[in-house]
């Protein structure tokens, strides 16, 4: 093959889209080697488009023993040299350097972020030989054919070289933090009682942990204590409505009786009647964090699993790079161009037309920039294959919200009735719309209150039917969703924009965290406990976030990688001495709490039938076929079993069938979507479905 230009993509599917745009006819030429695709475009010159699979290169320790700690050296090498299940790597980087042999220019066109930036440097460096000081940068923030091929024609001379080092410096520090306190923690479970145990924590992991251990800490020990609440039905032309008692709460039963005893059988008279109206500005444009907050509250995705929905929609080109943190939209998109875009699809052209008639577009932009993509925006293209539900949701809000930022602000108006009873204060409250402005644009996902009060003037006198309190207890407070902790992991500055979802889905996988309303498990409550004892420094959300910011300075040249990493040895140093040292008792602390987890992951429920067994995914001694059955069924004490698929994994729900009462489960197997499944073959509601098919 004659001499030509090597591209780098980050993905396979990358590679096809920059392929296309490329090649002058949009058709370009698919090759293997290797069993692994690349391909040809013809262009003013021969271009070479070959993707990777996210990270080729990882850091890893440079001694080979697995469980020794402290560990301070390392060295990048490939992941299949490193990671059991990575052995593919091996062909994707012997292809790429052999296409590398006959390239004489390099282009870096993974995404633009510190991710991307890694991805590629490496690659030029280890499988290209060097090559990382004289190739040249793609940057776009859509996989469109028209930016693409701007972003080929106005090429940056070179890799962002402040941002590889800040990601370097962030990839190996999160490793010193990761190798030496997770090998100490299982170290100590193993030399106590001979068994691994799957523990790891990390320089973010652990003051995230903390976050949801202080919560549950708080929940367990809240002492309810009663208050009561009044309301006053009354009557304004002909109906009924509720008015608050100007107390919101009172704390004792004979202050209760004191304003019954005022109040009871008169009537009341409007003394002041107070209006506002104020203008409600349109939404910002998403950024991640608020793209997976929306996500989760409307369609109850996980941060991790918006993420991954985003990600393929981005590389369908259908929305730009969706790991940004900015809130603004520079005029370069083009407004309209979207807009027009966006018009071809039937469901939002009545929303398009409206706007495009506005002699000028303005966003509403937030504050929050990224110097390397601008907010999350669709780029208008017709999906080329059919979404599933879920992405088809995602991209519906995406459209509506970048829609709504050019919007109108709403007009909304506040009414607050002061009614006098017998010189006691009861509040009737109104809010409604006057002017809709965006909201028409954002529905279904706007949600507004509107209570539109009756047409009542100061000095009426008013009707009271009936005056009643309410006893209550006040609550312990509310558990974290993977939404809320997300967003106390944004404001507690730990994390990245990248990392923080898949932060969140280790502590579910370690067994730290259980269910959507998060619960700290005793694992979870134990590995706090023994960081909080013996190391404070890992779980300190004040030192995790000065690493951060000097990680972030590195970008800016305003700070060193070997400062960073060497304080990250300064702290870990007297750590993990301590752990040693106390090794015994972490291990024998850990090891109940271990085990303790990994039954409670295998329990579906109690047994029906003895009542003292529990229900339990157990394998057979003779065909080693999994079963649910009682825990007293090896002691052949209970026979109760049920059968079980054997292709998937198995998730015990921990709630009942509605219709038989026995415990579900969700099953999960390649090429399909889970689905819950009762345990109970004679289930009345399987023998309905078969009836029907």
């Amino acid at each position: 093959m004659s001499k030509y230009t090597l591209v780098i993509t980050e993905k396979p599917d990358a590679a096809k889209r920059i392929a296309q745009a490329l090649d002058k006819e949009q058709k370009p030429e698919k090759r293997q080697l290797n069993r692994t695709p690349y391909y040809i475009a013809k262009h003013d010159q021969k271009i070479v488009i070959v993707p990777a699979i996210g990270h080729l290169y990882t850091v890893t320790a440079e001694t080979k023993q697995r469980s020794d700690y402290p560990v301070f050296s390392f060295k990048w090498a490939p992941r299949f040299t490193a990671e059991r299940n990575a052995k593919q790597i091996r062909k994707w980087i012997e292809t790429i350097t052999q296409l590398a042999q006959d390239a004489d220019a390099f282009i870096d066109a993974c995404d633009y972020d510190i991710e991307g930036s890694i991805i590629g440097y490496n690659i030029l460096k280890y499988a290209c030989h060097n090559k990382e000081a004289t190739a040249k940068r793609m940057k776009y923030s859509t996989l469109t054919n028209e930016e693409l091929q701007k972003a080929y024609s106005t090429l940056l001379p070179h890799l962002d070289f402040a941002l590889i080092e800040a990601g370097l410096t962030r990839h190996e520090t999160d490793w010193l933090y990761g190798i030496n306190l997770t090998r100490a923690l299982t170290t100590a479970v193993k030399n106590h009682n001979g068994q691994y145990a799957t523990l790891s924590t990390g320089r973010v992991q652990g003051p995230t942990l903390k976050f949801t251990a202080k919560r549950e800490k708080s929940i367990g020990t809240f002492v309810p204590t009663p208050y009561w609440t009044i309301k006053a039905q009354i009557e304004i032309n002909g109906q009924i409505y509720e008015a608050q008692y100007e107390k919101p709460t009172i704390e004792t039963k004979k202050e209760i009786d004191t304003i019954l005893d005022a109040t009871q059988g008169r009537n009341g008279r409007i003394q002041k009647i107070e209006t506002e109206q104020y203008l409600q500005p349109p939404p910002t444009p998403f950024d991640l964090g608020s793209l997976q907050h929306e996500s989760y509250r409307l369609f109850s995705h996980t941060p991790k699993r918006t993420l991954d929905i985003a990600q393929h929609l981005y590389l369908d080109a259908l929305i730009s790079y969706p790991r940004t943190s900015s809130q603004k939209l520079p005029p370069s998109i083009n407004y309209a161009a979207v807009l027009r875009n966006l018009n071809r699809f039937p469901e939002y052209r009545r929303l398009t037309d409206e706007l495009l008639a506005k002699p000028q577009l303005t966003p509403n932009e937030g504050k929050k920039e990224d110097p390397a993509h601008p907010a999350i925006y669709p780029t208008g293209n017709l999906p080329e294959r059919e979404l599933n539900s879920s992405e088809r949701k995602l991209l519906d809000l995406i459209i509506r919200r970048y829609i709504a930022v050019f919007g109108e602000p709403a007009t909304r108006q506040t009414l607050k009735a002061s009614i006098n009873v017998n010189a006691h204060y009861f509040h009737l409250c109104g809010t409604q719309t006057l002017k809709e402005g965006w909201f028409r644009f954002y529905r279904p996902y706007i949600t507004t209150r509107e209570d539109i009060p009756p047409k009542i003037e100061e000095g009426q006198q008013i009707e009271i039917k009936s005056i009643v309190y309410e006893g209550k207890f006040t609550t312990p407070p509310s558990r974290y969703t993977p939404s809320s902790l997300l967003r106390k992991m944004e404001k507690a500055e730990i994390g990245t924009k990248a990392t923080r979802a898949n932060i969140i889905q280790t502590l579910y996988n370690r067994k730290y965290v259980r269910d959507e309303r998060i619960v700290t498990t005793d694992l979870g409550l134990e590995v706090v406990e023994i960081l909080d004892r013996f190391c404070p420094t890992v779980v300190s959300t004040e030192l995790t976030r000065e690493l951060e910011e000097k990680m972030d300075l590195i970008q800016t040249n305003k700070e060193k990688r070997e400062n960073v990493l060497k304080e990250a040895i300064n702290i870990l140093e007297p750590v993990t001495a301590r752990l040693k040292e106390n090794e015994e008792t972490i291990g024998r602390q850990l090891a109940t709490s271990a085990r303790q987890a990994k039954t409670e992951e295998r329990t579906v429920g109690t047994c029906p039938n003895c009542k003292t067994g529990k229900l339990t995914i157990l394998h057979s001694r003779k065909t080693g076929k999994r079963f649910i059955g009682c825990t007293n069924y090896f002691k052949n004490l209970c026979r109760t079993a049920y059968p079980l698929p054997q292709k998937g994994t198995i998730k015990p729900l921990k709630r009942n069938c509605p219709e038989c009462g026995l415990p579900t489960i969700l099953v999960r197997t390649s090429g399909r979507h889970p689905w819950t499944l009762c345990i109970n073959p004679q289930c009345p509601a399987k023998r309905q479905k078969e009836k029907k098919n």
